[in-house]
């Protein structure tokens, strides 16, 4: 284990975890919280988890950048939709030697990020992590974990592994979290697209948990077709993903217990969902080089109208009350 310090920039269901899972550790670990910053400051952490449950009764909670500590790593676990924060939320927490490693899900954040804060600094992680932020300070930590991290170089460019990146697979190693370490972020973020485009796309689209969508003939066939797309989409940016990783997804899902995916909580919660880093980045990527993916289009387009209508009718609710 390092002497590394962590920020956690969103402290929910991903990254609320993965702080405490290295505070329990022993790290020092620094968290920024909005909506629920009093309580916890006042009671801490609540993490309910497959691997074992654990409280941390005080933990260093801060509802201002200005007021918290420099950071070796800032651990980003914000929503995308709120990315446009970060050129506010970052600078200040800058050492010289920094870096900002990126735990969202989509395709096309690391280059904004490396606008803020340069190039040299992002690392980029998929995280295979079923979770969920119960309410104020508590966490449900349903299944898996692993954590695939990997340089960020301009335009995905193959980036070798760093002696930060190994101190970081370390502490999380410690911690009980399982970190494989890549040269290629780019084919990470596409893999992760495997899973989330069908499944996040069609729990807001058909109202559905996990085992809905794999419990009908008809649409687990659906999920199917639209990997198959996701499969041509990194073909599309030379990534190669073999045809058996369809199968491999499935039968993860399938593994689940009934599960509400991030884009579902958040259509019903009535915030924005992220259809650009999970959908929109990843269809332009392809239609860039000329390679059409139309039912990607189509829940694109269907996303949009949703998404749309929830917050107008949320701010016309807020209006008459």
């Amino acid at each position: 284990m390092s002497n590394n310090t962590y920020a956690i920039i969103g402290s929910g269901a991903l990254g609320g975890f993965y702080g405490a899972k290295l505070q329990k550790a022993g790290l020092e670990v620094h968290f920024l919280l909005h909506n629920d910053y009093q309580h916890v400051l006042e009671n801490g952490l609540i993490i309910k988890s497959k691997d074992g449950d654990f409280n941390l009764p005080q933990v260093n909670a801060y509802n201002n950048t200005n007021k918290m500590p420099k950071c070796d790593v800032i651990l980003i676990g914000l929503k995308t939709t709120e990315n446009h924060l970060l050129a506010e939320l970052l600078p200040q927490l800058l050492k010289e030697n920094t870096v900002v490693l990126l735990l969202q899900n989509g395709l096309g954040a690391e280059p904004k990020i490396a606008k803020i804060v340069g190039e040299d600094r992002v690392i980029g992680g998929v995280c295979n992590l079923a979770s969920n932020k119960v309410s104020f300070g508590y966490i449900h930590h349903i299944d898996y974990g692993l954590i695939r991290i990997g340089r960020y170089a301009r335009n995905y460019q193959l980036a070798e592994i760093t002696n930060k990146m190994r101190e970081i697979t370390q502490d999380f190693e410690s911690a009980g979290v399982r970190v494989n370490l890549t040269e290629d972020l780019l084919l990470e973020r596409w893999k992760k697209l495997v899973w989330n485009i069908p499944y996040n796309s069609l729990s807001v689209i058909l109202d559905a948990r996990t085992d809905e969508m794999m419990g009908d003939a008809n649409t687990k066939n659906l999920v199917i077709e639209i990997m198959r797309e996701v499969l041509e989409g990194a073909k599309s940016c030379e990534r190669q993903i073999p045809n058996s990783y369809i199968q491999e997804m499935l039968d993860h899902t399938d593994k689940l217990p009934p599960y509400l995916t991030s884009m579902k909580i958040d259509y019903e919660r009535r915030r924005p969902l992220e259809i650009e880093g999970i959908i929109d980045n990843p269809l332009r990527m392809a239609s860039e080089v000329g390679v059409k993916l139309p039912k990607i289009g189509m829940l694109y387009q269907q996303l949009k109208f949703l998404d749309a209508r929830n917050r107008q009718n949320f701010s016309i609710q807020r209006k008459i009350k």
